[in-house]
Parts: C-alpha cells; structure tokens; sequence
C-alpha cells in the first residue's frame, strides 16, 4: 500500500492506494494520527478510496478510530471515492451508518 498526502485548503487528504490489511493498517494509522495532529479545530481529514481495492477488519478499526478522535476535535472525517466492493464491506458492517461516506458510483 502507498499513501499519498495532499492539501486542500485548510484539509489534509489521504489517498491510500492498494489493500487495508492487517499488515498495512498500521501505516494507515500513523498517516491518520499524524494528519489529525496537523488539523487545526473545524478542518477536515479526507480519505480518498479512489484506488483502495481492499479493506480488512484493522483498516475498519483506524477508521472508527479516526472518526472518534475527529469528533472531540470538532472537524470533520470524510471518506471519499468509495467503489462498490469497499462500500458493501461498510455497509454490511454498519460503518455507512457512522461515518460520513461519499459512494462512488
């Protein structure tokens, strides 16, 4: 997996790129925290899926992390480009229900 950083403005956008596994989450994770402590109040961390393939259970677990550790913060968490494979995992494991999902297609 490769993870790509940019700016948009005042928001950090993240553009992991392959499959979320347990042997990559981790990295997944120490980009998110990094970026979130970057983030001023009110910014947005932004996850482009645009080419993640795969997602596992610990990929799910830095998300839901991530998600909670933006809501003390008062900004927002987007996930963003979501194919349908991607989405199916979310939705069959309740994650469209909490966190703020922009499908693709």
């Amino acid at each position: 997996m490769t993870i790509t950083k940019t700016t948009e403005g005042s928001n950090i956008v993240l553009s992991p790129e392959g499959r979320i596994d347990t042997v990559t989450a981790p990295e997944l994770d120490s980009e998110v925290t990094a970026a979130i402590a970057e983030l001023g109040s009110s910014a947005s961390l932004v996850l482009d899926f645009a080419n993640l393939v795969y997602i596992s259970s610990a990929g799910l677990r830095v998300l839901l992390t991530a998600h909670k550790t933006m809501s003390k913060k008062e900004g927002t968490f987007v996930i963003r480009n979501v194919n349908k494979n991607i989405m199916e995992i979310f939705t069959l494991t309740g994650f469209a229900k909490i966190l703020n999902i922009e499908a693709n297609g």
